[in-house]
């Protein structure tokens, strides 16, 4: 399994699918993946406020004076938590494999943003794993050496 998240093109969007894996059960990553502060320190513009259930509200902050939210679309524990944040879909998925396979799939129309979506979230889901392995967490600056792997595996 590669580290490196993959994209492609789906009924005229398109899609940046990661695959990450982790000793821990589906239990404990859900409920890292579903607890409003731990979301809010690897989710880029994430509040902490989150209300945890079918058609509840994700709050975001994008740091420039707008708030917006999210509907969560999907919800079943331990295995599946997915929500739209404006026309985007996001979903995690997780799959008890002795551990835990994480499929996180970003679902968006405008490709021009592909291979800086695909750094951003390569980082961010490297800090989500910390997060659920339980170790400290470090957002390591690797952006140059990921946005010339994505923009020669997508081809920009």
């Amino acid at each position: 399994m590669s580290d490196y998240g993959t994209l492609t093109e789906l009924n005229g969007r398109y899609q940046l699918t990661f695959e990450r894996f982790t000793l821990k059960n589906p239990e404990h990553v859900f409920s890292v993946l579903t607890d409003s502060y731990s979301f809010s320190k690897w989710y880029p513009f994430a509040t902490g406020e989150m209300n945890l259930a079918l058609g509840g509200k994700i709050v975001f902050d994008d740091e420039e004076g707008s708030i917006y939210y999210a509907t969560i679309t999907e919800l079943r524990e331990p295995y599946l938590f997915s929500f739209r944040e404006i026309d985007d879909l996001v979903s995690i998925s997780l799959e008890e494999n002795n551990g835990c396979t994480i499929q996180f799939t970003h679902t968006f129309d405008d490709v021009s943003w592909a291979v800086n979506t695909a750094v951003g979230w390569h980082r961010c889901l490297d800090v989500f794993l910390q997060m659920v392995n339980g170790e400290p967490l470090q957002w390591r600056d690797k952006t140059a050496d990921l946005h010339h792997y994505y923009s020669k595996a997508f081809k920009s």
